[in-house]
């Protein structure tokens, strides 16, 4: 039976919760629940062919379908995208493109190398890339016939992630103390520009359009941050240069969709990673006043309340926690003394496995430091107490939200991780440090010392 319908279906193996929620490039979702056996099945009526995506647990892929596809899939959750597998009417070629994005995670993970060649090398070497990328994608277009739209979606993948690596290069190359020079790169170095479409919908569920399009703005908006007279340090949190991004895309972004997107992905990381009040303000304000979409204007609204009450000096909301018991405690009766928070995803094993390791290590560096760490997925006690395990995580001073939602919004937790320092009394003294980096070994010492001289007094 022909029609403009399609079934998407699969398993879960280790499942987060009990459903999947899918969604269109015009912004629709579905949630589709699992059955006992973690399946489900699911018939989209007056399908319309393209791209799709779906999560589950906090973990994210996309899908391409067409009518009259019958796509099934298996994953185990413990090992999400390298153990998805498709099956069925149109499976061919999405475990091409699964293939695809895991060979893109890769070349992202080289790019820290790549991007300190010299400019013409680097050309040289990223027209190879693609060169070769292309190739693949023909012979395998000559083995499973496909069609005009599935062949335009790959290809535009090629070339965005290409694209995409040259808007970031001169960030890698010449760094935040020379980024004035990328005015120096060779003729032609963006030649690609003549190419690009910035109001693709039917591409907005690529992961690597959407990373082009923000690294695109990041990277004209140096004009005007030069252009300025700013001859000092690159300052990615500069209010003007941020101010000149939101400019930018509303002046050059004619899709509603693809605009509003990018305005509040660009401001929500902005008001994420600055702790002044004026300069938050005033990001704000202008963003009111470019944004079109009601729903985003709430959402970041509520989301600088919320951060306002987790700057320097506040005390720290306090929120039921569950420790590896079962046994429901707050979280203010655990903290006596200087404390490192840290919320993290189960979702995210890499990065749960490294973090751990490194909290690990600040306990043994700074003994008089208490360390609680939290997990905050939506998962119920018997996978993270299971995830622990796993991962070989001791289980004292581990514990998961018990309203996970509630604690998410409260605390800010937007990415795979975040992190307060706080003293006995919850005041808190940093909420916006990375784990890894030098200032958590500075914030430490500075208030382990302080609190020794305090003590001898």
């Amino acid at each position: 039976m022909q029609g403009d319908f399609a079934f998407f279906g699969g398993v879960i193996i280790n499942p987060n919760n009990n459903y999947i929620t899918l969604s269109n490039t015009l912004g629709g979702k579905d949630t589709l629940y699992l059955d006992k056996n973690n399946r489900f099945l699911h018939k989209i009526d007056n399908l319309k062919p393209g791209l799709y995506s779906f999560t589950h647990g906090g973990e994210y892929q996309t899908i391409f379908l067409e009518p009259n596809d019958s796509l099934l899939f298996r994953l185990n959750t413990n090992d999400f995208d390298e153990s998805l597998v498709y099956t069925g009417l149109g499976s061919k070629k999405n475990n091409y493109l699964i293939r695809t994005f895991l060979n893109d995670e890769i070349e992202n993970k080289e790019f820290m190398n790549t991007s300190h060649l010299e400019p013409e090398v680097f050309v040289k070497h990223m027209d190879k890339l693609r060169k070769q990328k292309l190739t693949h994608f023909e012979e395998f277009s000559s083995n499973k016939p496909t069609s005009e739209l599935f062949k335009g979606i790959v290809k535009s993948s090629i070339d965005y992630n290409h694209y995409a690596y040259h808007e970031m290069f001169p960030f890698g190359y010449y760094g935040n103390n020379k980024l004035i020079h990328f005015k120096d790169l060779p003729e032609g170095f963006y030649e690609y520009r003549n190419e690009i479409d910035l109001n693709n919908e039917s591409l907005s569920k690529l992961y690597v359009y959407n990373r082009f399009l923000f690294w695109h703005f990041n990277n004209i908006a140096l004009k005007q941050y030069y252009n300025d007279g700013n001859h000092e340090a690159f300052d990615r949190m500069a209010l003007d240069y941020n101010i000149e991004k939101l400019r930018l895309i509303d002046s050059t972004i004619t899709s509603e969709n693809i605009k509003n997107y990018l305005l509040k992905h660009t401001t929500r990381d902005f008001v994420l990673n600055t702790d002044d009040r004026d300069t938050t303000n005033k990001m704000i304000d202008y963003y009111l006043k470019k944004s079109t979409n009601p729903e985003d204007k709430i959402y970041l609204k509520e989301l600088v309340e919320a951060a306002y009450k987790l700057k320097h000096g506040n005390i720290l909301p306090n929120s039921n926690v569950i420790d590896y018991n079962g046994n429901s405690v707050e979280l203010s009766s655990l903290i006596d003394s200087t404390t490192v928070i840290y919320c993290w995803s189960t979702n995210f094993k890499m990065h749960s496995r490294n973090s751990h390791y490194k909290m690990k290590q600040l306990m043994a560096k700074f003994p008089d430091v208490n360390f609680i760490a939290i997990n905050f997925n939506d998962n119920d006690l018997h996978y993270w107490k299971k995830t622990l395990r796993s991962l070989n995580f001791p289980v004292k001073n581990e514990y998961m939200f018990s309203n996970s939602s509630e604690a998410i919004e409260k605390y800010v937790i937007t990415f795979s991780h975040k992190i307060f320092v706080v003293d006995e009394q919850m005041e808190i003294i940093n909420s916006n440090i990375g784990l890894f980096s030098e200032n958590m070994n500075e914030c430490l010492k500075k208030t382990t010392s302080l609190s020794k001289s305090s003590s001898i007094k």
